[in-house]
């Protein structure tokens, strides 16, 4: 691999935005293709399938035997609430390797000792994920904390920018009133449809152990369910 290429894949890499190096194995001849270009590439039917499955692989074109090496963001959960649910909800999260990060401007949650070997950043929404990689379509958002002025704002910027999952505790009547908070920001009833609220699958959980349970295999099904990271 040329030095110029490698240094754009670890750039891209550090970046979260997904890329193909596309390598004809019969001269060696090797390009770069990103996810924001790949729908104008001659490859593009191709390339679009990898970048949803996430899997390298070999694909005859043209008469060439090219091989198509994926390199896609690992997926990663964005916690909003430093509650109990979030401390059951974290350590069960990164044993599915998830990178998950805690947001919670209430200092007398957001506290190591309750987070311990967590990313956690006891800050307001807009502050904290201004310090982050920029939420994209390989990031999960659950918001937690049942306090619109902490969950709202980071609910906002996750539909924007069609994080592949997006949750939110409350009751049907609790939403209700978040649909109404939502949409007068500026959100259209699309957007707000992808909002998983009640979060959590129905499986009758009651203790913060089982909605974190039922949380993170909500997450886990929209991560493998989701078109852009679907087996083709």
């Amino acid at each position: 691999m040329k030095l110029d290429i490698l240094r754009e894949m670890n750039r891209e890499r550090a970046a979260r935005r997904a890329v193909i190096l596309i390598t004809d194995t019969t001269d060696g001849g090797q390009r770069l293709v990103r996810e924001a270009e790949a729908d104008h590439d001659p490859l593009a039917p191709e390339l679009l399938a990898r970048f949803r499955s996430g899997k390298s692989g070999i694909v005859e074109a043209e008469g060439r035997s090219l091989f198509l090496t994926v390199q896609v963001p690992p997926p990663r959960l964005v916690v909003i609430g430093a509650v109990h649910i979030s401390q059951a909800l974290a350590p069960m999260a990164r044993l599915t390797d998830l990178d998950v990060t805690i947001i919670d401007p209430r200092t007398a949650f957001a506290t190591p000792e309750r987070f311990p070997d967590v990313n956690l950043l006891p800050l307001w929404p807009d502050d904290a994920l201004a310090q982050l990689p920029p939420l994209d379509r390989y990031t999960a958002l659950a918001a937690l904390t049942h306090d619109p002025k902490i969950d709202d704002p980071a609910l906002v910027a996750a539909l924007k920018v069609e994080c592949f999952y997006v949750g939110a505790l409350g009751s049907r009547k609790t939403h209700g009133r978040r649909v109404e908070r939502l949409t007068a920001a500026g959100l259209t009833s699309e957007q707000i449809s992808r909002i998983a609220a009640p979060i959590g699958l129905d499986i009758g959980a009651v203790s913060p152990a089982e909605i974190a349970v039922s949380t993170l295999a909500q997450v886990i099904a929209a991560l493998r369910q989701d078109r852009r990271r679907a087996p083709t």
